[in-house]
């Protein structure tokens, strides 16, 4: 499996200062972020938003895999990732990633979709990379 990339470039204090966020494949290209973004609500990036799409990305792909193992093929999988950034022990931790999903596969059961979804939260690479709480709320259209 080939590396991925990500990188920042950073200039100045922390509430005053700039920075950008570039990944390897373009995607993004010194796409902006700072604190106000981050901590006071600013529109802009910031590293959790970078991660709620991360995890809601990576949980869709598990889950159109674990469906598909099953040959239930999704017509649509439609994540968000709320992830919670909190004051721990005087510093800042992730301390939860929340998914909301609505799935659509057609003939398939409520059931079988939901252990499909259950399993995908477990065991979707990001929600093993995440030291926090990770729950979800999961609708079959």
């Amino acid at each position: 499996m080939p590396d991925k990339r990500g990188s920042a470039h950073w200039e100045g204090s922390l509430k005053d200062g700039r920075g950008t966020i570039s990944t390897e494949s373009g995607a993004l290209d010194a796409h902006p972020y700072g604190f106000k973004e981050r901590f006071e609500g600013v529109k802009g990036s910031n590293p959790e938003e970078l991660i709620g799409a991360a995890h809601a990305s990576c949980f869709s792909m598990a889950l159109s895999m674990i469906l598909g193992q099953s040959d239930m093929t999704p017509a649509s999988i439609d994540t968000q990732a709320t992830v919670t950034l909190s004051e721990v022990d005087g510093g800042f931790a992730v301390t939860k990633s929340h998914l909301d999903v609505t799935i659509s596969v057609p003939g398939a059961s409520e059931a079988d979709v939901m252990e499909a979804a259950n399993a995908a939260k477990e065991g979707c690479p990001i929600s093993k990379l995440l030291d926090c709480e990770i729950t979800m709320d999961a609708k079959v259209a």
